[in-house]
């Protein structure tokens, strides 16, 4: 299992032309080593990698999710100014955000329809479009 796990993440590592420290190895196997999407934040990850004995420091977690999204292998999601969720899958796709948990999952992308949003000034093109929808239980 940890064989396949860390093949997977060399894999992911190399698909996108980032050198799979050891580091950064460690870190993917935790993100894709199973093959699931997740959403993590870069507190979350360091807590994991610090569970299982990975050797990463809270600023490298922060680097190297930054570099995995420069890669192209992480979507960065803001729920708020102050907190960054980062998604396995880089797909356009809704977000729920679970207020009373601090906690990110897709929402169904086949439920959404946006019919239109507005022209991006001049000199400036639309990027992206991020949907997150709140949650609080009742």
């Amino acid at each position: 299992m940890q064989k396949q796990a860390t093949e997977r993440a060399t894999t992911w590592l190399g698909d996108a032309g980032l050198r799979p420290t050891r580091q950064r190895t460690a870190l993917a196997e935790l993100l894709v080593g199973d093959g699931r999407h997740r959403h993590v934040t870069a507190e979350s990850l360091f807590e994991a990698a610090k569970t299982l004995g990975a050797p990463v420091s809270l600023a490298t977690v922060y680097n190297t999710l930054r570099a995995f999204c420069d890669a192209g292998l992480l979507q960065e999601v803001t729920v708020d100014g102050s907190k960054s969720y980062f998604d396995t899958n880089t797909h356009d796709h809704p977000h729920f955000y679970w207020e009373d948990e601090g906690r990110l999952s897709d929402a169904p992308a086949d439920q959404l329809v946006i019919a239109q949003v507005p022209d991006a000034p001049e000199g400036a093109e639309i990027a992206s479009v991020d949907v997150v929808i709140r949650l609080r239980r009742n």
